[in-house]
């Protein structure tokens, strides 16, 4: 019975989902057998059909789109052969009934979920989630809602994954969280025919007050940043002061070069005031001289 959500074991009186091996080793033991109930309904009707032609044909004859594809029940069995289409399948209206199913890309958002990180902070993050059905038939006989099913498994997950990260991991390793999160889901999915595509953290959002606090944090960081810059320039300043002090040491004239430097730079400025530096050295010379001269004129 290979048909239903689940089957019994024979030993066990267990239930468990049907997957494709299932599938088409229910396919191979009975061929499809629908007992004699079931061949005298699918006499009447197709005696039915057969009457009412061609008016029947329009009952009978369904088209599937390019990206869609038709899983058949027959008197609540699966047919052979899987998925239908794409393109024209043929159904027996009183006995058949069968289910469309996409195998396009879907995108969804998770909702903003509340979640208490590692080092407990609450934050609020939301996601987007890209998957599609590849096995429509796996999708419809082993979960009740494919998509539905997808969309809670997702949230969970983007629950259970950022539980275990700090906020600073959140902030600054969101694609391995998207990664972890592909890959979870993926693995969750499989049985029931879907597969996770991508998987994108879009935002995280953190209370008022840790925002304040981190921007507190951040400005603060800055600043002593800036003053570490700032003294670790003084002390390269100084150095080459040293050096051009040394330098200006051993060559006296290099001094007076550098007087005149000063008074070319502040003329191309065109000031009318100009302050003229007098060397120390000179000054000295002449405190001496007048020095000596008032211990002459003492002596006589």
């Amino acid at each position: 019975m290979f048909a239903r959500f689940h089957d019994m074991a024979a030993t066990k009186g267990e239930f468990r989902p049907v997957n494709d091996a299932d599938i088409g080793s229910h396919q191979a033991s009975d061929g499809g057998s629908v007992g004699c109930c079931g061949y005298i309904l699918w006499f009447l009707s197709m005696l039915l059909i057969i009457l009412t032609l061609p008016f029947s044909l329009c009952l009978c004859i369904k088209v599937v789109q390019e990206y869609e594809r038709a899983v058949i029940f027959r008197l609540g069995r699966l047919v052979s052969g899987g998925a239908k289409g794409p393109g024209l399948f043929f159904i027996i209206p009183c006995i058949d009934s069968y289910t469309k199913v996409d195998l396009r890309t879907i995108s969804f958002d998770v909702p903003p979920q509340e979640v208490l990180s590692k080092d407990s902070v609450t934050v609020a993050v939301d996601a987007v989630v890209y998957y599609r059905v590849h096995n429509a038939t796996t999708s419809i006989i082993n979960v009740e809602d494919a998509n539905r099913s997808t969309r809670l498994l997702a949230a969970t997950t983007l629950r259970n994954v950022l539980g275990t990260k700090n906020l600073s991991e959140i902030l600054s390793e969101r694609e391995n969280i998207s990664h972890l999160m592909q890959t979870s889901l993926d693995e969750a999915t499989e049985p029931w025919g879907v597969k996770v595509e991508r998987v994108e953290v879009k935002d995280v959002r953190l209370p008022v007050q840790l925002q304040r606090a981190m921007a507190a944090e951040a400005e603060a960081a800055r600043e002593a940043r800036a003053k570490v810059i700032a003294a670790e320039g003084e002390q390269k300043a100084s150095r080459a002061l040293k050096e051009a002090a040394d330098v200006i040491a051993e060559s006296p004239a290099a001094l007076q070069l550098r007087y005149l430097q000063t008074l070319n730079t502040i003329s191309a400025e065109k000031n009318s005031t100009i302050i003229f530096p007098l060397p120390i050295d000179l000054l000295q010379s002449f405190v001496s001289g007048s020095k000596s001269g008032t211990r002459h004129s003492t002596n006589f």
